[in-house]
């Protein structure tokens, strides 16, 4: 099971770096790619696999608890951190926290479960969407906004970030996926079907993407502040959540399985973008790229014991 899961997965990645070493594909191109599978072949694999289950079958309240838990303890640990030993700014601090203590759930997560899980793949996945679109990254926006105004507009801070998230397709697509469950609404088989097509795609072309990003990636600069990110996000993360679940919940072996290796999975993409955005490039780009590679090897090794 292993070779058959790590192959493809390391194929695909290669397959990325190597079109856009070449300039096969430009990275502007894999920009592109990226926003198809985020804002259309992701929703639209959230939405069918959702749609079609009963509530009982998708909201696992426990499962939701323990990792959103993990989550808060996580960011709220880093964020002292990086005030009181790091001596970060406020907004520094909340964007750096960020990366401690969110997956890349949407791409990767949803490439390498799918692969393992199938369709049943997406329950886990929608759930810990939830946690971070709706908790995290809300939250590690409205944090850095206090941090960077002086007189911050609370209520500006508070619309703008609604705003946003109610544009988001992944959030959406979990809301309305899990309104069809609550309301037993089915969604006509043709209009499925279309779903169903476009969210095969989404497994593939993220691990092309990512391998495709990791071009001109480089870790310049390690410090303490970067190890310790890497240690919170890739070590201390899935430890913690799979401890949470296993003595924490009754729930079966498979999805404390996912819930670790959703936590094992690195840091997200945007974790980067945000960082560029509130002028801390390297000191996010960093620890993102080895979060990347320490982190196929801890997935590697899990899917070997587990899988």
């Amino acid at each position: 099971m292993i070779f058959s899961v790590i192959f493809p997965v390391f194929f695909l990645l290669f397959l990325g770096f190597f079109s856009v070493r070449i300039q096969l594909i430009s990275k502007e191109q894999i920009t592109a790619l990226s926003a198809f599978v985020i804002k259309v072949a992701l929703p639209a694999l959230l939405l069918h696999a959702l749609a079609s289950k009963n509530l009982h079958e998708i909201w696992y309240p426990s499962f939701f608890s323990v990792y959103a838990g993990v989550t808060a303890l996580l960011f709220t640990l880093s964020l002292m951190i990086g005030l009181k030993v790091f001596s970060n700014s406020f907004t520094h601090a909340s964007i750096l926290s960020h990366g401690a203590s969110m997956s890349n759930t949407g791409l990767l997560g949803a490439a390498i479960l799918t692969l393992l899980m199938g369709n049943q793949a997406m329950i886990y996945i929608s759930l810990v969407v939830i946690i971070e679109s709706v908790f995290l990254v809300p939250a590690v926006l409205v944090l850095a906004e206090i941090g960077r105004q002086n007189q911050p507009n609370f209520i500006e801070i508070l619309k703008s970030t609604f705003l946003t998230l109610f544009k988001n397709p992944l959030f959406l697509s979990v809301v309305i996926g899990m309104s069809c469950a609550i309301f037993q609404v089915q969604i006509p088989h043709s209009l499925d079907q279309v779903f169903e097509m476009l969210g095969q795609t989404a497994a593939p072309l993220a691990l092309f993407i990512i391998g495709g990003g990791m071009v001109g990636l480089t870790i310049q600069s390690v410090n303490k502040q970067t190890l310790y990110l890497v240690f919170s996000k890739n070590i201390c993360m899935p430890i913690l959540v799979y401890l949470g679940l296993t003595y924490f919940t009754d729930l079966d072996q498979k999805m404390i399985y996912a819930g670790t290796l959703i936590a094992a999975l690195p840091m997200p993409s945007i974790f980067g973008i945000f960082g560029q955005i509130y002028g801390l490039n390297e000191k996010a780009l960093t620890p993102l790229m080895i979060s990347t590679v320490l982190s196929f090897m801890v997935v590697s090794v899990l899917i070997g014991l587990w899988w």
